[in-house]
């Protein structure tokens, strides 16, 4: 593989090979176009950023939610207004867990 160019480890395994990145004197960088869109990050997405055992790891934040009962079900409610959510997306995520699971 030539540098710059990314493929998918053993298939569907949705490992992306190392990208190069550069960052600026802000401290800003680019996240690859395919790994953004394997991770499902968007632009203005809070996103959280830590160290550890010496790997920088980035990852989309978790919603911020409160538990409460509805009936006889328990429901999480999220703090801030959320987009619906999408049959697609539902579709997909059900995807990609059979394919996790079966590799299981």
């Amino acid at each position: 593989m030539r540098q710059g160019e990314a493929g998918l480890h053993g298939g569907l395994s949705g490992m992306i090979d190392a990208m190069r990145t550069t960052m600026d004197s802000a401290g800003r960088l680019v996240i690859p176009k395919e790994v953004r869109q394997q991770a499902q990050i968007n632009p203005g997405m809070p996103l959280e950023v830590r160290l550890n055992e010496g790997r920088i790891e980035i990852e989309p934040a978790p919603l911020d939610i409160t538990i409460r009962r509805r009936g006889r079900l328990v429901v999480a409610v999220p703090h801030e207004a959320v987009p619906p959510l999408r049959s697609e997306t539902v579709e997909e995520t059900r995807r990609r867990l059979r394919r996790e699971r079966a590799g299981d």
